[in-house]
């Protein structure tokens, strides 16, 4: 336990993110072995970028390219996405994002956080910011489009085994997601012991079926020479350009190797990617341009067109699982990412449930599993077709990997201080691909990339909204507020005491909370101990539990305390309070304990300077559908008294 006792206040060099010593980096393979975590990954980790077969092929083959099935043509798309496979995804990602790790995870606000940690008042904190919450926006974007594209475009599959499926095509696909959405709340931890043995058993699949084909039309191996791209473009520069924003589609899913590395650990996710996704996928590529040389009337569906007629239905279901599989992962990812939002104050407090008692980071929200359920369903709706909903889906893949490639530049120049002359061909190299694969998709902006813009801005502006507005009402409260030291010399002894502990949640430790000082002006007593605690959560994603608190003695029955939480961490303060008190003269006993919360009512007004008036009603709005503090920390609800009081800002 971290322990001081001082009479005076705290010192800038004990703030709270210098006394918190953070955890060593989380060692996924601790108790598992690497063999168990490739496998886990393999289900997680590439459940997206997996499935793209089903789709991307047939996508840059759109009459909107106006590309054909000649062998320039084939051959060039195949070359693009190997090359993006090696650029993109492994060289980029593989062997310097996932290196950009904060304590073992990644993301776009892991990564912020990292910035933040290391750089300071160095770091260009705004442009960061503005980036990592963009980039957090995005992801829930793509949240929304992966599940409805994915389940849509191997139900699509029914339209090869016979028309007659058409009408039904989108009905299935809403019946097999509703029920995906529905079962959230039962957690994944059974069923997801299944999802690795279930992606080897696809992934071995579609490298059957390309090697099918492959073994008839040998040559095509040949695609993967980068002269058939200088063909492709040379053939028809201009469609060969707008292609590039279907070629996106190979590669989607490539920022959960960063997003989720936290689970599974660097290693896993490289053996996984090199040994296992990276051969699987381009024989499937490959297979299908093979195939479309001999039968260029399977244009339609290719994937689906590459087994017998008798083996479509097996492929279908072992598709349409795989496709649950990758929506499932990025439901999931949507929880974790909420979660750190919330713990790093972006987002207002939603209510969090475990759904394994054992398993870390098993967590379901519902206000985001069902507003992701609505969202995708309106998806499905609406487009149709997976054909249609591709060049949205796109541009928020692309969109996000320029992000990513801006902020993980931050730490290769400033935090790692790289060598100029290294750093800059790999910088000026992949922000040359991602600025040209975006370019290619905005070109798409009217027939479906508006639709990750106009949701990005949405939840940007939510973001932004919510950490602003926090911010303000702080700075708003804590101005002319009492310091604690001035009350325990001035009037503290004073005051009548009753048995006892209270203690009142304060954004500061070293000011009197607002609900104290209500409960002294209308009851006017005081508990004979009384500790003003502070919940600060660090740039880390785990903190040693050794480190967790502050604890202050101030005297006449005062302390001050500050617990400390990782953003991956819940925050549980009777169980850390008991802890952090052994052995002291401070004990917590639930029957003797009462805890005070300050609950604000925000009057929008713009009389005040602040925000302006439509984002202070929309942060009020936030601020009232928020958790309550109580349900949030974990607080008994028989022992909580709640003081409200009237806010501008």
């Amino acid at each position: 336990m971290h322990t001081r006792r001082t009479s005076r206040g705290m010192k800038q060099p004990d703030s709270a993110v210098s006394t918190a010593s953070p955890a060593p980096s989380p060692t996924p393979a601790h108790g598992t072995s690497r063999a168990a975590l490739t496998l886990g990954a393999l289900g997680v980790v590439f459940g997206d970028i997996g499935t793209s077969p089903l789709y991307a092929l047939q996508a840059t083959l759109d009459p909107r390219y106006h590309l054909s099935t000649t062998i320039t043509d084939l051959y060039g798309i195949v070359s693009l996405i190997f090359w993006a496979f090696v650029f993109v995804v492994t060289v980029k990602y593989v062997f310097i994002v996932m290196r950009c790790d904060n304590k073992g995870e990644g993301g776009s606000l892991a990564l912020y956080a990292l910035i933040n940690r290391e750089l300071g008042a160095r770091a260009p904190q705004r442009l960061l910011l503005t980036g990592a919450l963009f980039a957090t926006a995005l992801f829930f974007a793509d949240a929304m489009l992966t599940p409805a594209i994915s389940v849509i475009s191997a139900v699509e599959g029914l339209g090869v085994v016979s028309s007659a499926f058409k009408p039904w095509i989108v009905t299935i696909a809403l019946a097999i997601l509703i029920g995906l959405f529905a079962i959230q709340s039962r957690g994944t931890d059974k069923v997801g012991r299944l999802f690795g043995p279930v992606m080897l058993v696809y992934f071995a699949t579609i490298a059957a079926m390309g090697i099918t084909h492959i073994v008839q039309t040998p040559e095509v191996v040949g695609a993967l020479n980068p002269v058939w791209m200088v063909r492709f473009f040379a053939a028809h520069p201009l469609f060969s350009f707008l292609s590039l924003g279907a070629i996106v589609y190979a590669i989607t899913g490539t920022e959960a190797l960063y997003a989720d590395m936290g689970h599974f650990g660097r290693v896993p996710i490289t053996i996984a990617w090199l040994s296992i996704c990276v051969p699987a996928l381009m024989l499937n590529y490959m297979g299908q341009a093979a195939m479309l040389l001999k039968h260029p009337e399977f244009v339609d569906n290719p994937f689906f067109h590459m087994v017998p007629a008798h083996l479509t239905i097996p492929l279908l279901v072992i598709a349409t699982l795989a496709t649950i599989i990758a929506s499932q992962a990025v439901i999931s990812g949507a929880f974790s990412v909420t979660q750190q939002a919330i713990q790093l104050g972006f987002l207002p407090r939603l209510r969090i449930l475990h759904t394994s008692s054992h398993a870390q980071g098993q967590i379901y929200i519902p206000a985001i599993n069902w507003t992701l359920a609505v969202m995708v369903a309106l998806l499905v709706i609406g487009f149709q077709a997976s054909a249609a909903m591709l060049p949205a889906y796109g541009l928020a893949v692309v969109a996000t990997m320029l992000i990513t490639t801006l902020m993980q530049y931050v730490v290769v120049f400033r935090i790692w201080r790289a060598p100029v002359w290294r750093g800059v061909v790999g910088f000026l190299t992949f922000i040359a691909i991602d600025s040209v694969l975006l370019a290619s998709g905005l070109a798409k902006l009217f027939e479906g990339a508006w639709f990750p813009i106009a949701v990005g801005l949405a939840i940007f502006t939510l973001l932004t909204t919510w950490s602003t507005g926090r911010r303000l009402m702080r700075e708003s409260m804590l101005e002319g507020s009492l310091p604690l030291t001035v009350f325990i010399q001035s009037t503290a002894a004073s005051v009548h005491r009753v048995r006892g502990t209270a203690v009142f949640l304060s954004a500061s430790p070293d000011v009197l909370p607002a609900a104290l000082l209500h409960n002294l002006k209308h009851n006017q007593v005081l508990h004979e101990r009384v500790v003003l605690l502070t919940v600060q959560v660090e740039d880390v994603p785990q903190l040693d539990p050794a480190t967790r608190a502050e604890f202050h003695a101030e005297g006449h029955g005062f302390y001050r305390m500050v617990l400390h939480y990782g953003f991956m961490e819940d925050v549980d303060i009777p169980r850390d309070l008991a802890a952090a008190c052994t052995g002291t003269d401070l004990t917590f006993e639930p029957l003797h304990t009462s805890y005070f919360l300050s609950r604000q009512k925000l009057i929008a007004s713009c009389a005040v300077p602040g925000m302006a008036l439509w984002r202070e009603r929309l942060f009020a709005w936030m601020l009232k559908a928020s958790e309550s503090a109580m349900d949030f920390f974990k607080l008994p609800t028989n022992r909580v008294v709640e003081l409200g009081s009237q806010l501008k800002i």
